[in-house]
């Protein structure tokens, strides 16, 4: 059975950083491609940042890059997003997802077959 559990999120203040992480079971993270997204009240889901099992990327979207970093640690079969200056349009509940062995980097949220079940991550001004 997979399961993708997300840690790590909170109440944090502009400006600062939050670390999240993603515990993977069921599956092994170095085969596959593992992405960040996120979802704001009323709005969809949306990609974040995602590392390829290959070496290519990582891939971020252009309001992040610069300030959060995807990294993987395939010994602890984990997935980190680690995130600076944060500011309040972060604030978002926080996915993990993960593609079928082998494929490539992507930005599609369908494009994913497993997630987890969020962590919420909340910016004040």
């Amino acid at each position: 059975q997979v399961q993708l559990v997300e840690s790590g999120g909170g109440l944090v203040q502009a400006g600062g950083s939050l670390r999240l992480s993603c515990a993977a079971s069921g599956l092994t993270i170095n085969s596959r491609t593992m992405g960040w997204f996120r979802q704001a009240p009323g709005k969809e889901r949306e990609f974040v940042a995602a590392i390829s099992w290959g070496g290519s990327g990582p891939d971020y979207v252009d309001s992040v890059k610069g300030r959060f970093t995807i990294s993987k640690d395939n010994a602890k079969n984990t997935v980190n997003l680690q995130m600076n200056s944060l500011k309040p349009e972060d604030t978002a509940v926080y996915y993990c997802a993960a593609r079928r062995r082998g494929e490539s980097l992507e930005r599609l949220r369908t494009a994913y077959l497993y997630w987890g079940q969020g962590t919420q991550v909340t910016v004040s001004s």
